[in-house]
């Protein structure tokens, strides 16, 4: 990356908590010629660990390399796990889905429209329905076709697609295929999944039209993070919608279509721009 003044970065670091983090991180910025625009912080009492976000200006010719190089005495002192990103650079997603194409297309709409800060640079599917949809935003389609006798290499196919087209983030847009342990722990914290927040209170088939037979008074989405544990991992967004006793089973279904979208794309902003912190079984989220 060339130096260039004023180039604006983001640091995100988590570390144990303990006085003069703050006071290290800013008196690093200013020592180094930067100039801190927005900052945000946030000690966790009961892990005692300590998490900050700040967006901050290189007010000198600079790379994002060499301030990674000064910050690394800072961050060994404090035991700190750290980054530092160019807030320009867009993330590259990479989109999964299956049958049900509605947060595929509201992903593919906002980044076209410059809503989301990322490069899309593909989506994978293991069915072709949604290959004119894809391919008609110029974006590559991948066919991945999954049975139990073919699962292992199309999860070995993905991990090669992710590889070489460096992608720092998957987005499960309503991919209905269960990710194998192996493959959850070599994406950790790059996974994003969004899923109807009736389970697990209504799991199996048709879950909107069990949530109408039970009455319900409030639908929602829950956006999170994939680990081994099924729909388990840190939480990272919710919407929910209340509805009435007079909706069909087919309005739940278009209203949950709703608030699955507006969860995820939140979801992938906030990560894509170095909003979202892993805090064990939680997330730190500075929206």
């Amino acid at each position: 990356m060339e130096e260039t003044a004023h180039s604006q970065y983001v640091l995100t670091l988590s570390c144990p908590d303990k006085q003069g983090i703050v006071h290290a991180v800013s008196s690093y910025l200013f020592m180094t010629g930067c100039n801190i625009v927005d900052s945000q912080q946030f000690g966790d009492a009961g892990t005692g660990l300590f998490f900050m976000r700040v967006h901050f200006t290189a007010e000198q010719p600079v790379t994002a390399e060499k301030l990674r190089a000064s910050f690394a005495a800072v961050g060994a002192s404090f035991r700190m796990d750290w980054q530092i990103h160019e807030s320009v650079e867009r993330m590259r997603v990479l989109l999964m889905v299956s049958k049900f194409g509605h947060c595929l297309n509201d992903l593919l709409f906002r980044t076209r429209i410059g809503a989301l800060p990322v490069e899309i640079v593909g989506v994978v599917s293991n069915h072709t329905d949604f290959r004119e949809l894809t391919e008609s935003y110029g974006v590559p389609f991948h066919h991945l076709p999954v049975t139990k006798d073919t699962r292992e290499q199309a999860e070995q196919q993905l991990l090669d697609l992710v590889e070489r087209e460096r992608v720092e983030l998957v987005v499960l847009a309503r991919y209905m295929q269960v990710l194998s342990d192996t493959l959850c722990k070599e994406l950790s914290g790059r996974v994003i999944n969004i899923h109807h927040s009736f389970l697990p209170s209504f799991k199996g088939a048709r879950p909107y039209h069990q949530a109408h037979a039970r009455g319900v008074k409030l639908i929602g989405a829950t956006a999170h993070y994939v680990t081994a544990d099924l729909d388990e991992g840190p939480i990272i967004e919710q919407e929910v919608a209340r509805v009435t006793h007079d909706v069909t089973p087919e309005q739940l279904v278009a209203l949950g279509r709703d608030v699955e979208c507006q969860a995820l794309a939140r979801a992938v902003k906030w990560h894509s721009e170095r909003r979202v912190l892993l805090n064990g079984t939680r997330t730190v989220v500075f929206a």
